[in-house]
Formats: C-alpha cells, sequence, structure tokens
C-alpha cells in the first residue's frame, strides 16, 4: 500500500481526506482546528491509518501563506513526511475534472490523488536563520511601502500649508527638516522669528555643520516664507494633519533604521551573502532579499530550476504546426525574488556599474530586443551567476 492524507487547510481548520492507495478512499472526510486538541485528533488518525496500511503515510496540502505553519511544525516535531504543494500545481490538477465542484472535501481528495499523479519532491523547510531573515526582509519591505504612502499624504498636506517650504532642504524628509518644520509649521511663524533664531534652533538639532550653513538655511527659509501663497488663514485641520504625519515619518524612520541594522547582521552571518553581495549593483538589502527568498542553493540542481522558482522562465505555446514567438514569462514564482532581481538589473545597468551585464544587455538591444524583453534576460542571466557562484563559492569576477 501507499497511504497518503490529503489536508485542505484554511485559517484555523483543516479538511482531511486519506487514502490507503490509488482510488481506495479511507474512511469520511473529516475537519479538525489549528490548537493542540485538534492536531491531536488529527494525529490518532494518522496513527489509525498507519495501523490499517501497515506504513507510515505521508501528508499532502497547500503552501497557503501562515495559515498552514501551525500543521507544518506539528508535522516536523513527530518526523511526518509531507509535501508542501505549490497552489498553482494543485489548482491546475483540480481542472482535470469534468464536474465543476467546489468544496473542502473535495479539495483533500484532489490533493491525494495528485500525490499519485505527480512526481513530487518532499518539501525542505528553510532553516530557521533563512527564516528570521526573509520574515525581516519582508516586514522592511511592507513598512517601505506605508512610509512611501505617508511620504505622499505629508507632501499632500504641506503642499496646502507652506509649499515654498519644499525648497529650503534638498532632503524635504532629513531630520532637521522635519524638526524645523514642526516647529515652524507656516510662513506665518517663520516670519515671527528673527534669522538668527532659525539658525540656532536648527543648529540645535541638525548635523554636525559650520554655523554659516545654518544661518543660510535660515535664510532661505525667510525667503520661503515670503514666497509661500498661504499666510494665516490655515485650516486647523492642516496643521493637526502635518504634525501627526512629521510624527509618524519620524516613528517610520526609526523603525526601518532598526530593521536595516537586524537585516544586515543576520545577513552577514551567511557565507552565500558576501558573494551574491560582490556582484556590481547588488547592495545589502538586495543580496539579503535574494539569499532569504532563494534558500538553500542545493534544493535547485540545475538553474533553470531556480528561473523557474523566481518565475522568469518563458512560457511555451505550441499546437500541431503554429509556434508562439512571443512567450511572456510565466510568473508563477516568487514575487519578491523575481522583483529583487529586476531592481538588481536596475541599479547594475545604471551608471554602468556592472560591466559585464550592461554588455549583455546591449547585445539583446542590438538583437532588436524591446527594453523589457532585454531586463527580463539580464535578471536570468543574473540568477544563473548566481547559481554558478554560490555552487562554487566564488565571487564575482569582472572581465
Amino acid at each position: 500500500m501507499d497511504p497518503v492524507i490529503g489536508l485542505d487547510i484554511a485559517k484555523g481548520e483543516s479538511q482531511v481526506q486519506a487514502f490507503l492507495q490509488r482510488k481506495k478512499p479511507y474512511k469520511k472526510s473529516f475537519k479538525f482546528t489549528h490548537n493542540l486538541h485538534g492536531l491531536h485528533e488529527f494525529y490518532r488518525f494518522y496513527q489509525d491509518v498507519e495501523h490499517v496500511s501497515g506504513q507510515a503515510p505521508v501528508v499532502i496540502f497547500e503552501s497557503t501563506g501562515h495559515y498552514h505553519e501551525p500543521v507544518l511544525q506539528f508535522l516536523e516535531e513527530r518526523e511526518i513526511t509531507y509535501y508542501l504543494i505549490n497552489p498553482v500545481v494543485s489548482y491546475e490538477a483540480k481542472k482535470t475534472s469534468l464536474r465543476k465542484v467546489k468544496t473542502d472535501a473535495i479539495d483533500a481528495h484532489h490533493l491525494c490523488e495528485l500525490y499519485y499523479k505527480e512526481d513530487l519532491e518532499v518539501f525542505l523547510k528553510k532553516t530557521i536563520q533563512t527564516m528570521n531573515l526573509r520574515n525581516l526582509t519582508r516586514q522592511h519591505q511592507a513598512l517601505t511601502e506605508t512610509y512611501v504612502q505617508i511620504k505622499l499624504q505629508f507632501q499632500a498636506t504641506l503642499e496646502q500649508i507652506f509649499p515654498e517650504y519644499q525648497s529650503v532642504f534638498s532632503d524635504l524628509y532629513a531630520n532637521i527638516s522635519l524638526t524645523t518644520l514642526l516647529r515652524y509649521p507656516t510662513s506665518y511663524d517663520v516670519k515671527n522669528a528673527t534669522q538668527q533664531e532659525l539658525a540656532a534652533e536648527m543648529q540645535q538639532t541638525g548635523p554636525k555643520r559650520s554655523y554659516a550653513w545654518f544661518w543660510h538655511k535660515a535664510r532661505l527659509l525667510k525667503d520661503a516664507a515670503e514666497r509661500n501663497p498661504f499666510k494665516r488663514n490655515i485650516d486647523q485641520s492642516h496643521l493637526v494633519s502635518l504634525q501627526m504625519y512629521v510624527q509618524m515619518l519620524f516613528q517610520y524612520q526609526e523603525h526601518l533604521s532598526k530593521l536595516k541594522k537586524e537585516i544586515d547582521a543576520l545577513a552577514e552571518t551567511f557565507d552565500e551573502y558576501l558573494i551574491i553581495k560582490s556582484i556590481p549593483g547588488i547592495g545589502r538589502k538586495i543580496a539579503a532579499t535574494i539569499l532569504s527568498e532563494m534558500g538553500d542553493i542545493n534544493q535547485f540542481q540545475h538553474p533553470k530550476k531556480l528561473v523557474a522558482y523566481a518565475g522568469i522562465d518563458p512560457s511555451v505555446h505550441e499546437s500541431g504546426k503554429f509556434k508562439a514567438t512571443i512567450n511572456r514569462i510565466t510568473k508563477r514564482g516568487s514575487s519578491r525574488l523575481r522583483q529583487a532581481l529586476f531592481t538588481a538589473v536596475q541599479c547594475g545597468l545604471t551608471k554602468n556599474r556592472n560591466a559585464k551585464l550592461k554588455a549583455f544587455y546591449d547585445r539583446k538591444r542590438e538583437e532588436g530586443k524591446p527594453h523589457k524583453t532585454a531586463v527580463i534576460a539580464c535578471a536570468n542571466k543574473l540568477l544563473h551567476w548566481i547559481h554558478a557562484m554560490v555552487k562554487r563559492n566564488e565571487a564575482f569576477v569582472e572581465q
């Protein structure tokens, strides 16, 4: 016999269906909750299947974000063999049935059938160290996206109060800029202060610069107040919003800075990190993201498997004598890894930082490839380099 247990995992609960062998279901489907009581109930059923079949069953379920984590941890603690399936694979397998039925029990049933049809590989979970790095980089990305939205809202509010202020500091979101704006939010406040008071106030909170620099900034601030179209009649709601956004910007800057230090410290413990970072155009953040999303390089025997994992492999469409010449990438892999690779390519091409990659890009453009197609080809080439470098434990070498 070849027993298998399929789990259709949802938030807080899972649907169970067992097979003793192909086309031979065992008992009725049932549900268990993702708490200790429910997990032990499932384990008793697992032991029942093992007793009836005479061998330990394997467990198969889909990757569901974080919903499957309690089940996965429970299985690993008891050293139970399991297969973690990409939802795209299971979705395509379900379409083989003529009937269009969608229930949790049917989905668990399909997962068991998928086990017998496909040549699946046992899931290799990333190490705790890699998982921590992945969680940190993803958290940094999520906070960065929110931070960008707050910056846009802050700028929209500032344009309704003191639009000329943006011309005073080269970095509007620097500590000295936000602190000064918090103290002098309107042109009326700036006009009521002397240039000497403004310079002294900025010198207390600003970077280590000469007094002449702060005096110059105070002069620019006074000139901006004179040019500002909004005078005294400012809506109080705008001022409250501006103060709130400035405080939020300070908080997000602090959180992002702390996350960056944690990511750098953890990434330095990986040998692969220094190898990936040796590629021109790939900085600390991008290298840490690529490493955390890629995981152990040994799970990819060939670079094409790594390319497919990133979802930048071209799709193929052929039928009879027809063969498509324009094929889009599959986008079925890790979207975060794909995004990090495209960013790395753009950084490498900018200012010719990566001459080797730039030469490859130019060659593709000379062949008549559009810009986006050439960038995807560069990302593909970049992954081949990373795979070879990490496998051989060699840093990048410019030719």
